[in-house]
């Protein structure tokens, strides 16, 4: 039997986007028995990479639940969409790296855990050279 994923695919231009355009795709959940699906959680968010403390910030959150008597249809895709905000932007430096990505959680029966990311990048920043002394 296949392991358990989750496949996530952007709308229109794919990887890169512009602040205040729209970010919209849909996921599917694969190699899972639908009975065995409590819920699941569609994220849009940022976080930092490399030096210090890591940051992680949600922009955009959605969670379905069978508990709350919402529908999880394995057959079709599910489909996500917002509004990208004006920053942080992309970055890749070389002490700290900002990331874009939507998250995919889907919970199941037992205590277990499926996740899938897929990266953006919002803005189009070039990434920084480091320095030689």
């Amino acid at each position: 039997m296949n392991e358990p994923h989750v496949t996530i695919r952007f709308d229109g231009n794919g990887r890169v986007y512009r602040p205040g355009e729209i970010l919209s795709g849909e996921y599917r959940i694969n190699a899972v028995d639908p009975r065995e699906v409590k819920a699941v959680e569609v994220s849009v968010l940022w976080r930092t990479e490399g030096k210090g403390d890591e940051d992680l910030a949600v922009h955009d959150f959605r969670r379905l639940s069978r508990d709350a008597g919402e529908e999880i249809d394995l057959l079709r895709p599910g489909r996500f969409k917002t509004k990208l905000p004006n920053s942080p932007l992309s970055y890749h430096g070389v002490i700290v790296k900002i990331r874009w990505c939507v998250r995919v959680r889907v919970f199941l029966a037992r205590g277990k855990e499926v996740v899938g990311e897929a990266s953006f990048r919002l803005g189009d920043l070039p990434a920084a050279k480091a320095v030689s002394s």
